[in-house]
């Protein structure tokens, strides 16, 4: 699929999802090392991680990797955890297919004028 755009159908986010994966795990990894990077550097001013040029790098990373998520017509609604929805329908109803990290799969869906709230199973 690649990248995608407009309405796809669960088995097609599905599908998108699991090509993503090693870019969502690269996501989670890159987010814990800054955290850890920044605490470091805010406590003690220096970290194993490296300094500042690490850290800004670290954000340049998963800037991208979330630019990629999003051109393969994800869309990104969180970081921490890891929050994505893919347009779809169901029953002629404008959706949003919806992923949240720590899910094995999408198996929730949510109207587009309802948001996270509204979530339901499929």
């Amino acid at each position: 699929m690649g990248s995608y755009l407009g309405v796809v159908t669960v088995e097609q986010a599905r599908e998108e999802l699991a090509r993503l994966r090693p870019s969502i795990a690269e996501l989670i990894e890159l987010r814990a090392d800054l955290a850890e990077l920044r605490a470091d550097l805010d406590e003690a001013g220096a970290s194993p991680l490296g300094g500042v040029p690490e850290a800004k790098a670290l954000e340049a990373r998963i800037y991208a990797i979330l630019e990629g998520l999003a051109a393969a017509g994800a869309q990104v609604k969180g970081f921490a955890p890891v929050l994505l929805d893919f347009p779809g329908e169901r029953d002629g109803r404008p959706v949003l297919w919806c992923w949240l990290e720590g899910d094995e799969d999408i198996v929730w869906y949510h109207r587009t004028d309802c948001g996270f709230p509204g979530r339901r199973r499929i």
